[in-house]
């Protein structure tokens, strides 16, 4: 399978508490309404806790604030994924997507692409 991993971080005008029910509440039922459109075979929400141990790891080495979350979606193939969008019907899901993912994530910081997964431990 091929992985699309999306680190999100949130709008300005947003709270983490907003942006992650967003998250949950409205567009992930618009990402289901178009799997099957997109041949998205699996998608995960992770998202970030506003937690001290946070706070605790980041102090033992230097580094950016977290993400507020990561997308994870699979596709069983690269094809797939690059033919999904090749349908009219394909082209008009992925434009939605996007129209709904400005609504609620800052794109410009907030960086995505395809990649494997090796399991190491599972």
């Amino acid at each position: 399978m091929i992985k699309l991993v999306y680190c999100l971080r949130r709008r300005s005008d947003l709270s983490l508490e907003d942006f992650q029910a967003y998250w949950r509440q409205t567009h992930a039922p618009l990402v289901a309404k178009h799997a099957q459109t997109l041949r998205i075979k699996r998608y995960v929400q992770v998202h970030t806790r506003d937690h001290p141990v946070n706070a605790a790891m980041r102090a033992t080495r230097p580094g950016p604030e977290p993400y507020d979350g990561i997308a994870e979606l699979w596709w069983d193939t690269l094809e797939d994924f690059v033919e999904s969008a090749s349908t009219t019907d394909g082209r008009e899901a992925a434009r939605e997507l996007l129209e709904d993912e400005k609504r609620f994530i800052d794109l410009s910081q907030s960086p995505l692409w395809i990649a494997d997964e090796d399991l190491v431990l599972g």
